[in-house]
């Protein structure tokens, strides 16, 4: 065993060296003649990709490389860096990390994941599905980011009430089964002595059976301890811990296509195309929703079904029977959870205080900048742009540390009880034993090795290379573009791949007289597809934070779910998105573009 970790140790260490070495004799001969800024960049972002997909060093120790290796390669200076590892995501994180502290200590995500439990069943695959549409509902309103951090508290809750309610009552079938086997000895031995034979008999078979239970808990707890650690029973509940985290990760951002404030993706499409296109009045928010709708809704089912094979298996019957009676486990876990939440009791003042809050910054969010109607962040008309979902989270996020929780008290010489203080819903020390930091510093190295590859020029770079795709068929170009982009925005922010490609596309369709939106919308929506790497967007980071999940777990899963979308969109192109906006048709205002 101690031989097995020395040989996993001395590999990881190779591996650091040769993945830091491996493409030196490739940019050696640029650096001797000068020192490209692309190739430089190219190498820090292959080896902090394979770092990261390997998991040879640390994801977060991984993620400050671009810190060391920028400034010392030419390509951005430290303090540039240095600012990129904290951005307005990350004061959005310390906003709902305040929420989900308070929710967690005052019991709230017990309470409300119970009650779900109840209504849906404990079934993991229709619940699974109602989780990823009650997510995907909310990214269309809300920020992907925000989404996943409200809803990932709930599921987990969800997930371990599960698991310690099966456990329960595997506890309590072991014991009926210890208690019915003993009450059989004492029968077998008031038989009469020329049943003798038989009894030693049936005596015999009785350890058997305990000697087979034994077994089998045996076998549970060396999946507990050697396959799935301390929180799990068995692989299946390690299986359906991933398929949770990855469901609530993959429909967050699935919603956020459906609105054209969904996502930042979708604006800087819209800003770019109606700054472009001024005579072109076709899009807005009812237009892209009827055309992002069905794509939404048919790509949320594929990566259900697709989750649900790779996770827990294709069992059909399984996942389609609708209206059968449930089996004596179900019912049995049914009424755990039950007892359980009857145990919380009624709910209490702090619980109370955290709903309000927790519904108050969800409303403030969805009405700050809706689209369809005028928000709140009208009232800073003056300062446009300044207010973001950030600022919501902050300002809600004080609330915690100043509202009463609990009144401090103490008893006076004459035996009065007094108030002398208060504690409020959160401390301090709370929040940071809640705040995932490692998370945050490997979010923004992601956010670091995008302003890289922007300011050396390689996504430019990457982005010419698809100019030489005009003389392809139409449906190739999409394919093609759609695929590249989606690769792309794995390693590059969303925000920055869109920006980088939309001039370079939109050019390209004028030059071969295609409908710019048939090549500009399928290219939009894929640049949401990033599922492959935590880091890729903030809902993987958020999920992968909760330990239930390796890196290669999610490059699994979100391969399929990349293909699923690039089909998904070309089918939509090809079928209702057609007609919708007459893609097959050079229009007259693509030859009015602004400059």
């Amino acid at each position: 065993m101690h031989l097995v970790e020395e040989l996993n140790k001395n590999y990881n260490s190779d591996l650091v060296v040769n993945v830091s070495y491996c493409p030196l004799p490739i940019i050696l001969p640029c650096f001797c003649l000068r020192p490209f800024q692309e190739a430089e960049c190219a190498y820090v972002l292959f080896v902090v990709a394979i770092l990261w997909i390997t998991e040879a060093l640390p994801l977060s120790v991984t993620a400050l490389l671009p810190g060391l290796l920028f400034p010392l390669l030419g390509i951005l200076p430290s303090t540039k860096v240095a600012s990129a590892y904290f951005k307005d995501f990350h004061l959005l994180l310390i906003g709902v990390i305040c929420l989900a502290t308070s929710i967690e200590k005052w019991n709230l995500h017990k309470r409300i994941a119970l009650r779900m439990v109840m209504m849906v069943g404990v079934n993991p695959v229709w619940l699974t599905l109602g989780f990823m549409s009650s997510t995907a509902f909310l990214s269309m309103w809300l920020s992907n980011t925000s989404t996943a951090a409200m809803v990932m508290p709930i599921v987990e809750a969800v997930a371990q009430q599960i698991i310690s309610a099966e456990a329960e009552v595997e506890a309590t079938q072991m014991t009926y089964f210890n208690e019915s086997a003993t009450h059989g000895l004492e029968v077998d031995e008031t038989v009469i002595g020329q049943e003798a034979n038989e009894k030693k008999e049936k005596t015999k078979q009785v350890p058997r059976c305990n000697n087979d239970a034994e077994k089998n808990s045996s076998k549970v707890e060396i999946e507990k301890n050697g396959v799935t650690g301390t929180k799990y029973r068995s692989k299946k509940d390690h299986m359906m811990c991933k398929l949770m985290c990855l469901s609530i990760a993959y429909s967050s951002t699935i919603g956020g296509l459906t609105t054209i404030t969904g996502t930042s993706t979708n604006l800087i499409f819209t800003e770019h195309f109606n700054t472009r296109y001024p005579e072109c009045q076709c899009l807005n928010f009812g237009s892209w929703f009827m055309f992002s709708f069905p794509v939404a809704v048919i790509l949320l089912l594929l990566s259900w079904i697709w989750l649900q094979w790779l996770f827990l298996g294709f069992n059909v019957k399984e996942m389609f029977k609708c209206g059968k009676s449930k089996t004596v486990k179900e019912k049995a876990c049914a009424d755990v959870i039950k007892q359980e939440y009857q145990k919380l009791g009624p709910m209490r003042y702090q619980e109370i205080v955290t709903l309000v809050l927790f519904f108050l910054m969800a409303l403030l969010w969805f009405s700050r900048n809706p689209g369809f109607i005028a928000g709140w962040s009208e009232l800073f008309a003056q300062y446009p742009g300044f207010v973001t979902d950030s600022t919501v989270a902050l300002l809600i996020g004080l609330f915690f540390f100043l509202i009463p929780a609990n009144r401090l008290t103490k008893t006076t010489s004459t035996g009065e009880i007094v108030a002398f203080d208060y504690s409020p819903l959160i401390t301090w020390k709370e929040f940071q034993s809640f705040m995932p930091w490692d998370i945050a510093i490997l979010v923004g190295g992601g956010f670091a090795l995008a302003d890289g590859c922007e300011v050396s020029g390689l996504s430019q770079w990457i982005g010419n290379k698809l100019s030489p795709l005009g003389s392809l068929p139409v449906w190739l170009i999409i394919l093609i573009s759609s695929l590249i982009v989606t690769s792309l925005t794995e390693v590059a922010s969303n925000p920055a791949t869109i920006t980088i490609l939309l001039p370079i596309l939109s050019p390209l369709a004028e030059a071969i007289h295609v409908n710019p939106l048939q090549i500009l919308l399928p290219s939009t929506l894929c640049t949401s597809f990033a599922f492959l790497l935590p880091v890729a967007n903030p809902p993987n980071a958020i999920v992968f934070s909760y330990g239930h999940l390796k890196v290669t777990d999610m490059v699994k899963a979100g391969l399929g779910v990349n293909i699923l979308g690039v089909a998904v969109v070309m089918l939509g192109i090809f079928t209702w998105i057609g007609p919708m906006f007459d893609l097959h048709t050079y229009p007259s205002w693509a030859n009015q573009t602004s400059p």
